[in-house]
């Protein structure tokens, strides 16, 4: 599934992967959320609801530009530098090259159904 994040007032592209997370993901947009820093590697957000984790990994290893969900703590998980593997992370999808610098900055994201 082909998505639009709104960084900064900036439209970055990405794509979700076709899980049940993503899905159940997809099922809520749109959304804005609000973002905060965590250990200068990414941006977080609370989701509204817990997300599906049927067939999910038991973690990932995420890379720059990688968006995940976070199963313990209920949070979107978006990437502008690489972290180490997290248990309870499941990989969602990824931005489009140039959508880090955008989010290293932003304090909100918006969420949406490409059009």
């Amino acid at each position: 599934m082909n998505i639009r994040l709104t960084l900064n007032g900036q439209h970055v592209a990405a794509t979700w992967n076709d899980s049940p997370t993503a899905r159940d993901f997809a099922a809520q947009l749109p959304l804005t959320l609000s973002l905060r820093d965590f250990n200068q590697a990414e941006k977080i957000a609370d989701l509204p609801r817990k997300l599906s984790t049927s067939g999910a990994p038991e973690g990932a290893d995420p890379e720059v530009g990688d968006l995940a969900y976070y199963a313990p703590w209920n949070q979107l998980a978006a990437y502008y530098r690489g972290a180490p593997y997290a248990a309870g992370l499941i990989p969602l999808g990824h931005m489009a090259d140039g959508g880090t610098e955008q989010l290293a900055t932003a304090d909100e994201i918006t969420i949406e159904a490409a059009p």
